[in-house]
Order: C-alpha cells, then structure tokens, then sequence
C-alpha cells in the first residue's frame, strides 16, 4: 500500500497532479485546498511531498490516490470518510475549506457551514454533524505540532529553530524543500522534547543512520 510519496510534478490537473517519483508517474487527485499549497508551496523543480490515501473497492477496483499535505489532514479525511454518506470520491470534492473550519463547523454543529461544502447537503452535513461530533476537537483550527509549539517555547521559537535547520538542510546539505520539511516534522513527532536547532539535527540524523 502506498502511504507517502515525493517527487516532482510534471502535470497539473483541474482536480489534482501527475507526480513522477522513482521513475513511476503517480495520478493523485487532490482537494483544492491541498491542491493550491501544492501550487504555492512547489520549489522551483517542482518537487512535493504528499501523505497518501489509497482507495480500491471490489466496485471500484482501479486504485485512486489522493494525497494531503500532512498526515493531519490524511487523519481528518479518513474520519470525514467513516460517516456513511460520505465516501472518499465525494470527501475529496468537499473539502473545500481548511481543515481546521470544517472541524470547528463539525463540533460547532453549524449545519449551514457544512451544507455549503461541495456536494454536502443539509441531511448530510446532519449526519456529518450525528457521526463525529465530539471526534474531531484536535482538528479545530488545526495547527501543526511545531507550531504550537513554537509558540510556547520559554527560549528560541522551534519555528525559528525549525526554518534554521530547512535552510541548512536545503542550501548547504543538497535537500528539496519538501524532503527537508518533512526530515523536520518526523524528528519533531519523534521527539516532541526537542528545544534548539543542535537537538533536532542529531533527531534527524539519528533517523538517517
């Protein structure tokens, strides 16, 4: 099963992307939230990273991927996907709005938000509202580990400490910004505890060797 991949666009599509990594060209379908960080968020070669669903049924059998920008997000989809008017072609269309909004809609019981998301009515923002409210309260306003962190922080703000370690990882060390983002973020959830730029390289290359 494919969870994770990165590599380099080569085609841009109305609903998603056509990604080329390891020599393979991968179809991903893409909200279009997701779909514009991935326009704005790119480097210039054009390389991403994306967490990935992977959607095959007896009744559909050709495999769908559809990729997230975070393993968050890929979590609060496969929520979205438990109610049972929701499968994953129609959640994918919906999400229209951040994460974080459709969760404060969703805990808020604010049929009226949900009901505006595409292809979501009035009965299924209800069910919607019925099957996860209560579920999705570490979604609202969904910011990242780092952030929240940075935030915090008594001493240098990880924020700072993390784009210190990117442009390393990035201008002396020969990483893509996508795979340096994402060094970053897998040392941090391993190591939540991490407080200064010399901590988080040794998390990182620890991983590494």
């Amino acid at each position: 099963m494919i969870g994770y991949l990165e590599g380099r666009i080569i085609q841009h599509e109305a609903d998603g992307i056509l990604l080329l990594a390891g020599s393979i060209g991968y179809e991903i379908l893409l909200n279009p939230i997701t779909l514009d960080q991935v326009k704005s968020q790119s480097s210039d070669d054009g390389v991403v990273s994306l967490y990935i669903y992977y959607h095959v049924t007896e009744r559909q059998p050709k495999p769908v991927l559809i990729g997230f920008g975070t393993p968050e997000d890929k979590q609060f989809f496969q929520l979205f996907i438990s109610v049972a008017a929701v499968g994953p072609m129609k959640a994918v269309k919906a999400l229209t709005r951040p994460v974080g909004e459709v969760a404060r809609a969703i805990e808020e019981k604010d049929v009226s938000f949900l009901s505006q998301l595409s292809g979501i009515g009035k009965r299924t923002a209800e069910k919607i509202i019925a099957t996860l409210h209560g579920k999705v309260v570490a979604f609202v306003d969904g910011e990242s580990k780092i952030s929240t962190e940075a935030s915090a922080s008594p001493d240098k703000s990880l924020r700072e400490i993390s784009q210190q370690v990117e442009d390393v990882l990035v201008d002396q060390l020969g990483h893509s910004a996508a795979s340096a983002k994402r060094m970053i973020k897998e040392a941090f959830d391993r190591n939540p505890a991490i407080e200064n730029a010399e901590a988080l390289f040794d998390e990182i290359y620890q991983e590494v060797r």
